[in-house]
């Protein structure tokens, strides 16, 4: 009996793109163009290769990374503390804002439904970029997965922080202090137009920070949180 050959829906240019926007050439590039599929790319194709059992292995990997990372950050964290940052790294939501800050969320093959329904794609694209990190994970180890966890790291600190001004909190901390309002320089600008990476610093009298973000805006917020948080830690 003849198998047939599972269809190909990942084009090569979509692995190379992706290569460029998180900064990893893939030695083997058979397992990070199946992270890509989901499972309903090819409008109804069946048998074609999908992302699920990569997710599976990604998720285990991310959350390695983030244990980890927050069992050494902070020696005096608790269980319940260290669940919570735990949580708002790996989440799926958190997943879904990292893959569109790095803009990868276009290069996920699903079906036309999927693009067009934006509650599925935001599933979909935490879902890759989890993939993502087991392809990694595959062809270079947990040290090829440390740029992707760094976006998720940072995703997290985005959307837990969403809801709070770090600008305006930094600026009345300077105010209180008599100090000089905080000065926001854009250090770099990189990446194609469709997406941009801004590198922003603040500086409050000598007192600096600097950040990452798809927009200047984002670049500025996210900045003004590190800076509040290290004058902060400081004071204690």
């Amino acid at each position: 009996m003849v198998m047939k050959k599972k269809p190909d829906l990942c084009p090569p240019h979509l692995i190379l793109e992706l290569e460029k926007r998180i900064s990893y050439v893939f030695k083997d590039k058979k397992h990070i163009g199946t992270a890509l599929l989901h499972k309903s790319a090819g409008d109804g194709i069946a048998n074609h290769n999908n992302n699920e059992r990569l997710e599976w292995l990604g998720d285990r990997v991310l959350g390695l990374l983030a244990a980890q990372y927050l069992f050494d950050l902070d020696i005096k964290s608790d269980e319940g503390h260290l669940t919570k940052a735990f949580n708002q790294i790996v989440n799926g939501g958190n997943c879904a804002v990292a893959t569109q800050n790095l803009g990868i969320d276009s290069l996920i093959v699903t079906s036309k439904s999927i693009q067009l329904d934006p509650n599925s794609a935001k599933s979909v694209h935490g879902d890759a970029f989890e993939a993502i990190i087991g392809a990694l994970y595959l062809d270079g180890g947990l040290e090829a997965c440390a740029g992707l966890f760094e976006a998720a790291l940072a995703a997290s600190k985005t959307t837990a922080s969403a809801s709070v001004n770090y600008k305006s909190l930094l600026q009345e901390w300077a105010q209180k202090r008599g100090l000089p309002p905080p000065i926001y320089t854009v250090m770099s600008r990189e990446g194609p137009d469709h997406a941009p990476d801004f590198l922003v610093e603040v500086d409050v009298n000598s007192n600096k920070a600097s950040a990452r973000g798809r927009s200047k805006q984002i670049a500025e917020r996210a900045a003004a949180q590190e800076l509040y948080e290290i004058v902060s830690q400081n004071e204690k």
